[in-house]
């Protein structure tokens, strides 16, 4: 099988043949259809983070494709079911996160694509559990960035607790914000959306926000304070700077959720006596549950929400990753293994 894979966090990735792995027990073997580029992936490939995967590995985790083979012991699933790969790999179901319902905090889980090979390959295996159904109705182009940015997104939306009429700042237009203008407006919100982009901007207007803030042009405080200020900020930006910006555009009562993550472990500066007085909240959010991405797929399936891509070959992996650094690409950039021929 064609799989990209990272040999090294100083060289680019090298796309070539790998032997089709074989399911374990409680795990499927998925012949993927599509896979988005995550800005994590980069991160991933780099080694950005504190926590480093272990070398050589194969990114991904917005995997779409057809289960081909069923490891012992799997019940639920079935060969020729269209399932997504997405960040959570696994977790361990029995810690107070798993049973409560926050499976995303478990500290026993496991990460597509990073602590585990992921799906930037032609096959891959996954856990049977977590491997969630896509619904008919959605393509597999569209499927793959709603397992991440879009589950992500909608996720931020939901623990911010977005009412009807409030205004809700989006802060980074593109495959995640996209996305999150769109779940904001879904859950009532007034959306501002924030970017340094004309185009992306233009792109949040498209899908439905009220206000465009153009950082690259005015002082974003100054502008949304002007509009009443924000109830709710939903930071999608890799910049400490942004969240700063987001905290002081809140109004009293207002909700700072932080989802982007620095290259490095990044640090923002918060007022505590501001923080106290206006009552501000702030809340961390790190992708989604099995759950709240079967809620994705059919907010998707139902015509709520439009996915923006583009597909790439990925044999053009590199390259795909250098137009993402760029901040040029519109929204999200998925690689098609189906359509797209596979030429070097």
């Amino acid at each position: 099988m064609k799989a990209a894979v990272v040999t090294s966090f100083s060289e680019v990735l090298e796309v070539g043949e790998r032997d089709i792995p074989e399911p374990g027990p409680g795990q499927i073997l998925v012949r993927l259809e599509a896979c988005g580029l995550c800005h994590t992936d980069i991160h991933a490939a780099r080694g950005e983070w504190p926590v480093k995967p272990s070398l050589p590995f194969v990114p991904g985790h917005e995997g779409i494709g057809i289960i081909e083979k069923l490891g012992a012991g799997v019940t639920g699933r079935t060969v020729g079911e269209r399932v997504s790969i997405a960040w959570l790999g696994s977790a361990c179901g029995a810690c107070r996160y798993c049973v409560d319902g926050r499976e995303t905090l478990c500290e026993m889980q496991q990460n597509s694509g990073y602590s585990i090979d992921g799906a930037f390959a032609e096959y891959a295996v996954a856990s049977a559990a977590y491997a969630v159904p896509v619904p008919d109705g959605i393509t597999s182009i569209d499927a793959a960035p709603l397992s991440c940015a879009g589950v992500t997104t909608y996720k931020a939306c939901k623990v911010a607790q977005v009412k009807p009429t409030e205004q809700v700042g989006i802060f980074g237009i593109g495959g995640l914000g996209h996305l999150a203008v769109q779940y904001a407006r879904i859950m009532g919100g007034t959306v501002v959306a924030v970017d340094i982009e004309r185009a992306k901007l233009d792109l949040a207007a498209d899908l439905g926000a009220e206000h465009l803030v153009d950082s690259a042009v005015v002082d974003p405080v100054a502008a949304i304070q002007a509009l009443g200020g924000l109830d709710v900020a939903v930071v999608l930006a890799a910049s400490p700077r942004v969240f700063e910006q987001a905290f002081a555009s809140l109004r009293r009562g207002g909700r700072l959720v932080c989802v982007g993550l620095p290259a490095d472990d990044g640090a923002m500066v918060i007022p505590i006596f501001e923080t106290v007085l206006k009552g501000i909240t702030i809340i961390g959010s790190i992708v989604g549950t099995r759950q709240d991405l079967a809620e994705v797929f059919a907010l998707h399936a139902t015509g709520r929400t439009r996915v923006v891509t583009e597909t790439r070959n990925i044999y053009d992996v590199n390259d795909a990753i250098a137009e993402v650094l760029s901040g040029k690409v519109p929204a999200r950039l998925v690689f098609d293994y189906v359509t797209v021929p596979a030429t070097v």
